[in-house]
């Protein structure tokens, strides 16, 4: 299944912030980890994932220092600061939101269409 490229840009922001929640991370772990966590259902490139923490940046929501690996290789790692704690926590709010608002869709939908439409035979989203 691929991921519609709108979602993954609207969802790229709480990711990101999120997996710095966990943990200090540098860019080619947080697309491993994103990979990881969507069980492969999404490849970040980074394309896609740089522009994100830079712009991360620029809002003060995370900070960047670079350090040098074990294998002497120079990497750029990120933190999530205070406002971006903050700022994941209203991403969640939202997106609570717009998932609850989702499921009551579906479930509206799965009740109303009788068995012998289309749609019925038609599988809910993932988490649905």
């Amino acid at each position: 299944m691929e991921i519609n490229k709108d979602l993954i840009a609207a969802s790229s922001t709480p990711m990101v912030l999120g997996i710095l929640a966990e943990e200090d991370s540098y860019g080619y772990a947080i697309l491993k980890r994103v990979r990881e966590l969507s069980g492969g259902r999404m490849e970040w490139t980074d394309g896609m994932l740089y522009p994100v923490l830079h712009r991360l940046e620029r809002l003060g929501h995370v900070e960047a220092r670079w350090e040098v690996a074990e294998s002497g290789r120079r990497r750029k790692y990120y933190r999530i600061t205070s406002r971006g704690r903050a700022q994941l926590a209203e991403e969640r709010r939202q997106w609570q939101a717009v998932d609850a608002t989702l499921r009551g869709i579906w479930q509206a939908l799965s009740l109303s269409v009788p068995a012998s439409h289309p749609a019925a035979a038609a599988p809910l989203p993932q988490g649905a």
